[in-house]
């Protein structure tokens, strides 16, 4: 038997996956293979509970902890872990990251490929096993999937300050500070890079998406060791519906509104403090940003490949 935690967080997402989540805990007794796992089941109760959790959880030695909710749940649940796991001097013994993919954007949980569907998610936790990932730090900040400065930043800002969720909601933060924008020039240091670039946005990705299946990154891997760093151009509006079709297409990377850079370790030098986001959740940043890879430094449960 193996010891696994259910981290909920009762209040991500739409009015829909919340309600859902308050029967999660009958469907994870009614689906989770039993003979294999023994269940924990708890709420988060405020901002920051679910790393406070899966620490103590990682601590006592569980074997697993899902983070049941959007990115911004799997951030928290992952910081706890790594907080808990150490060093991972013995990776066989780290407790490991399950998600079950119930928020907004999902990106983390769409780049490993878990099922979107909570039942589909908690029978493929039963089939699963653990692998190890890379995360990233921005400032000592962890982030899983992606990090970033400039419009997306912008518009984690005024997603976070909404009472609704949902791509229609995301989508019209979008479409409202579009064309008010003024992009900042960036420049970028470090592991042999000095470049200066006018940038719309920059992301620095782990993950290959923002979530929404929008691939911000399409050939970034979470086991390769580094970041590929997208530089959208100053002058993106000008292609922004081809830009937005290939964001969905997986082939914003060969536009030429994009620059993509592959590093491990750099800096940000950014004119001044502006809006940043970690796994789409907005922060305060100070205004140059040591961002950083941490390779096989978290352990994810995915489906079995055999």
């Amino acid at each position: 038997m193996k010891n696994i935690a259910f981290i909920i967080n009762p209040i991500s997402g739409t009015a829909e996956l919340q309600s859902a989540k308050r029967k999660l805990p009958k469907l994870i007794m009614q689906t989770l293979d039993a003979e294999q796992w023994l269940p924990n089941i708890v709420f988060t109760e405020r901002a920051g509970h679910a790393t406070e959790l899966a620490y103590q959880f990682a601590r006592m030695g569980f074997d697993a902890v899902v983070a049941v909710g959007g990115d911004g749940t799997v951030n928290e649940v992952a910081r706890g872990l790594v907080k808990g796991n150490g060093r991972m001097a013995n990776g066989e013994r780290a407790t490991a990251l399950g998600i079950i993919p119930m928020g907004s954007g999902n990106g983390f949980a769409r780049h490993l490929n878990i099922p979107m569907r909570a039942q589909k998610a908690i029978e493929m936790i039963n089939h699963s096993e653990p692998i190890s990932v890379d995360y990233g730090l921005a400032n000592g900040r962890l982030f899983v999937s992606t990090c970033g400065t400039g419009f997306d930043a912008l518009v984690a800002d005024n997603f976070a300050g909404s009472n609704k969720r949902g791509f229609m909601t995301y989508l019209q933060s979008v479409l409202k500070e579009a064309f008010s924008y003024q992009p900042q020039t960036y420049h970028i240091v470090g592991d042999g890079l000095d470049v200066t670039h006018k940038a719309f946005l920059i992301t620095f990705a782990n993950a290959n998406q923002w979530g929404y299946e929008a691939l911000i990154a399409p050939k970034a891997s979470v086991q390769d060791g580094k970041m590929d760093i997208m530089l959208m151009s100053s002058h993106a509006l000008l292609g922004s519906a081809s830009l937005a079709l290939r964001l969905f297409a997986g082939s914003i990377d060969d536009s030429h509104f994009m620059d993509t850079i592959r590093a491990k370790d750099v800096t940000l030098e950014r004119e001044s403090a502006a809006p940043f986001h970690i796994d789409g959740d907005p922060v305060e940043m100070e205004k140059d940003i040591h961002i950083k890879i941490v390779a096989d430094g978290l352990r994810v449960l995915v489906e079995k490949r055999f």
